[in-house]
């Protein structure tokens, strides 16, 4: 059975753009596959500890191979329990609204946390960072009030949303990545039919990703 995890990064529920598209795009895969396993993230309603010196100090010494101290077990434990969450998924649906630039800080509080040596990635000094997820796809569902691609930059903002999330996935090991894009969601002439292009655009792909 193929898991999904739906992260959501904005604090609007369902009033969210980004939320609402990948919704789109979840129902649309579910109709074509009854038995897909969803697991919700909403972020903003999830209790997400502190990456603080315990945890900081504990992710050195699993660098280095060097022993954990009690304290540093037990944030190491704390930080394990929330990154096998996402490791467990086979497939991530990422709904991110475009916050000044780049993404929310919640959801980066989040990938701070999930994102650490020895569970997403190792670290080799003669070559560098690479990834421990295998056979992982995800999809992003990008929204920005302003910025869009076809709008000059930086005056309507600049894209280091996708760009972000991108590298961090490709720095875990998840190179299929597909996104789906509601930009700009303010300055547009019929903002409820661009909504609506978004979401046949997220029909469409997860037509495509039911025939992978």
């Amino acid at each position: 059975m193929t898991k999904l995890l739906f992260i959501q990064a904005s604090p609007r529920g369902e009033q969210s753009k980004s939320i609402q598209v990948a919704q789109t795009y979840l129902d649309a895969l579910k109709a074509t596959n009854p038995a897909l396993e969803v697991d919700v993230l909403p972020l903003w309603q999830t209790e997400l500890p502190a990456f603080d010196g315990d945890k900081a100090a504990a992710k050195v010494n699993v660098i280095l191979g060097q022993e954990q101290n009690a304290v540093q077990k037990t944030a190491w434990e704390q930080v394990v329990g929330i990154a096998s969450r996402f490791i467990s998924a086979d497939r991530y649906l990422f709904a991110v609204p475009m916050w000044n630039g780049t993404v929310p800080y919640r959801l980066k509080h989040y990938i701070d946390i999930v994102h650490q040596p020895g569970l997403l990635f190792g670290l080799k000094p003669e070559t560098g960072y690479f990834g421990l997820l295998e056979n992982k796809h995800a999809t992003l569902v990008l929204t920005a009030g302003a910025y869009a691609d076809s709008f000059p930059s930086p005056a309507f903002g600049v894209d280091h949303q996708s760009t972000y999330l991108k590298a961090w996935l490709n720095q875990a090991g998840v190179t299929a990545i597909d996104d789906l894009r509601f930009q700009p969601t303010l300055l547009t002439a019929d903002p409820q039919g661009a909504l609506e292009q978004a979401k046949q655009a997220a029909v469409d792909l997860a037509k495509a990703h039911a025939r992978i």
